[in-house]
């Protein structure tokens, strides 16, 4: 049995002076993908991770400051692949492939279309190009395990107030019907696997005291390919954890590493 951990820790730096590393010393996950890192690996002191007995894999964005990922190990993965072999996303540093075994974990922070129409295209074209670029890789993988920040709330029991939030970046009706696409295709969402009415938010807004009234988004997913669905044991959002806008979200799965 193996933990994966996945975190938008909204900039590495930031969440390390906020206890980030004495957070993951008590929880011990076997594996932990960060997204949105906004450094580049020789802007962190990685040492602390390692001590931990931490291998590591980085993928940065050309930006400085921004985007980019992240994944953390006990085990020295089989195989690295940076990106998804298209320029316009690999250069925002948004997908890191480790292969463990027969398995494969894709670590991936997708487009959030918040900031106006011109990323909501790019988010949106991002979404058909990954789709297509999942089944091929599927072929070649079957095994696989895509956690990160998705920036899309699937049904209303993953945000506080669907009906206001209805025509909003994150919650439109193309993103959705996205997420029902790719969950059809052949993916289990592992938190609704385990908990299928339940009601927690991986993602608050920092405005009008929304994490404090949990007025949230669940917007963090673990998507696991339906051949290893019936080796998931446990699945949720880790709450208390406080490092970042977004939480911790985690995965127990029957894998070795």
């Amino acid at each position: 049995m193996i933990k994966i951990v996945s975190y938008n820790i909204n900039g590495i730096r930031a969440a390390s002076n906020k206890g980030l590393v004495d957070w993951i010393s008590d929880n011990n996950p076997d594996i932990i993908c960060f997204q949105e890192v906004k450094a580049n690996v020789d802007q962190y002191d990685t040492q602390a991770l390692e001590g931990l007995g931490y291998h590591f894999e980085w993928n940065s964005a050309e930006k400085k400051g921004y985007s980019g990922v992240a994944t953390f190990s006990k085990k020295a993965p089989d195989q690295v692949v940076l990106g998804c072999g298209i320029e316009k996303y690999d250069s925002e540093g948004r997908i890191l492939r480790t292969d463990f075994g027969d398995w494969t974990l894709l670590n991936c922070y997708f487009p959030s279309g918040s900031s106006g129409d011109l990323r909501q295209d790019f988010k949106m074209e991002f979404l058909d190009d990954f789709y297509n670029w999942i089944l091929e890789l599927k072929k070649e993988r079957p095994k696989l395990i895509i956690v990160g920040d998705y920036n899309i709330a699937h049904t209303e029991n993953d945000i506080h107030n669907p009906k206001s939030n209805k025509n909003t970046s994150g919650f439109k009706p193309e993103e959705r019907d996205w997420m029902s696409k790719w969950l059809a295709s052949g993916f289990v969402d592992a938190f609704r696997f385990v908990h299928p009415e339940k009601t927690e938010y991986s993602w608050w807004s920092y405005r009008s005291a929304a994490r404090a009234r949990n007025k949230g988004w669940r917007i963090d997913y673990q998507s696991v390919s339906e051949n290893m669905k019936d080796l998931i044991s446990n699945a949720g959002q880790y709450n208390d954890a406080v490092h970042s806008d977004h939480c911790p979200v985690f995965l127990e799965i029957d894998l070795a590493l």
